[in-house]
């Protein structure tokens, strides 16, 4: 005990003892102590120590006062996963999870949530798949070099996203769109699904054309490549006007999960994107094949790991070819090794997928040999182009789908086939005037 409390003990003490010749009842003295040491109105009757009935009341409140907060911490995740429409896996989580299951709050929100499932309705309208490139950055670096009529802004994307959330759109997986049967001999084959979607919403599929990042220029104001960053997130690489390298909210990717952590009912139980990879070029901005005494291991492992992180926050990936060339002038030869050597190359870093994303939409003969091949191997998607119309088609094998792109060059040649998600006029970037 150092000397600054002792003394205070014995000034305690000595007070004590004046105060007792003097005659004073209990309940005074324990107010006294109280005052004096700082603990007045803590414990029971101003008892200067804390007495075994009021650590067990003390206990007690403490106990519930965790219970009080684990129910709210449990409450809040349930509508957080509510949020992204998947009901049922709000009331599953607060079922299974260790609080009063007999708190209102608890049996009110099942409820609440058992509600909007049961009110989800059978969409069948058109899906519109919308295809986006990279983002422009800096115009006033890149306009001027043919990527303004390739691609569009970074500010334009972000406009495009609020308008398509304030007019009911939300994104979904592409795979919701199909569903497995058999036939009588039990030989497995597609039908078309419509999915289940709240009302006032409209589904829509996005997708990210090519996102090798090869015809990019460094210094040119657009990002060159995906990284993790210290959280383990995916981001963009971008080089400021005076040559720093920044990594953050640069392109389509981590600007759209940026958009979703704002407005989580922008995403139909957790879809986000398909994103769409070629591979003579590398991917996500890596090189990822040897060239002569070049080793580029590490890139892949690299690209292993964004593309995993990706899987795990909802994405999709597709093959666009390994040669992202016309695909409906390659004979079946060359179509059947194209394609295998993609899978090599850039499906063992990726993964497996049932997307094929026609570049340029250029499809083959769906009555070819080239379409039967593709669909043994597992390839159902098939998703083409037409910049005016939303297109499904849905066979025993395959689900055929259009795409629109979003691009500078339909922004100022043919703005009216966007016109249903946004309007162009209100958010092309000023650099375009």
């Amino acid at each position: 005990m150092n000397r600054k409390f002792r003394k205070m003990g014995a000034g305690v003490f000595a007070f004590l003892g004046l105060l007792c010749l003097a005659g004073c009842s209990r309940s005074v003295l324990n107010y006294q102590i109280a005052e004096s040491i700082g603990t007045l109105g803590r414990y029971e009757n101003n008892e200067p120590v804390e007495t075994p009935k009021m650590k067990m009341e003390r206990e007690q409140r403490e106990q519930e006062s965790e219970e009080e907060q684990a129910l709210l911490d449990v409450l809040g995740q349930a509508e957080q996963i509510a949020l992204g429409y998947e009901y049922e896996q709000a009331v599953a989580f607060l079922q299974n999870s260790d609080i009063d299951k007999n708190d209102d709050r608890v049996v009110s929100a099942i409820a609440d949530y058992q509600s909007r499932q049961s009110e989800m309705y059978e969409y069948e309208g058109d899906i519109p798949h919308l295809s986006f490139p990279n983002l422009i950055v800096d115009p006033s670096r890149a306009m001027d070099d043919g990527y303004g009529e390739r691609m569009i802004t970074l500010s334009e994307f972000e406009k495009i996203l609020d308008g398509l959330y304030e007019n009911g759109y939300f994104l979904i997986d592409i795979h919701s769109l199909v569903k497995e049967t058999e036939d009588d001999q039990g030989n497995k084959m597609l039908a078309s699904n419509n999915p289940l979607i709240p009302e006032g919403k409209k589904p829509l599929i996005l997708s990210i054309d090519n996102l090798n990042y090869s015809q990019i220029e460094n210094g040119k104001g657009i990002a060159t490549r995906l990284v993790l960053d210290n959280n383990g997130e995916v981001k963009a690489l971008y080089t400021d006007e005076g040559g720093h390298d920044l990594t953050g909210d640069y392109d389509v990717i981590p600007v759209l999960e940026t958009f979703i952590r704002e407005h989580p009912d922008f995403s139909f139980q957790g879809a986000k994107g398909i994103i769409g990879v070629s591979g003579s070029q590398g991917a996500f901005g890596y090189a990822v094949e040897e060239s002569g005494t070049d080793d580029y291991s590490e890139n892949r492992r690299t690209v292993r790991r964004i593309a995993e992180t990706l899987v795990q926050t909802g994405w999709t990936f597709a093959c666009e070819s390994y040669s992202y060339d016309r695909l409906e002038n390659y004979s079946f030869d060359q179509l059947t090794q194209d394609i295998t050597h993609w899978e090599a190359v850039i499906g063992n870093l990726i993964g497996e997928t049932d997307i094929l994303i026609f570049p340029y939409g250029s499809e083959i003969d769906y009555t070819s040999e080239k379409a039967a091949w593709l669909t043994n191997n597992g390839y159902i998607f098939m998703i083409g182009l037409w910049p005016e119309k939303d297109y499904r088609e849905v066979t025993e094998t395959y689900m055929r789908q259009t795409r629109r792109m979003v691009s500078g060059y339909v922004f100022e040649n043919s703005p009216g086939v966007l016109s249903d998600f946004f309007q162009v006029s209100s958010v092309m970037d000023e650099s375009r005037f």
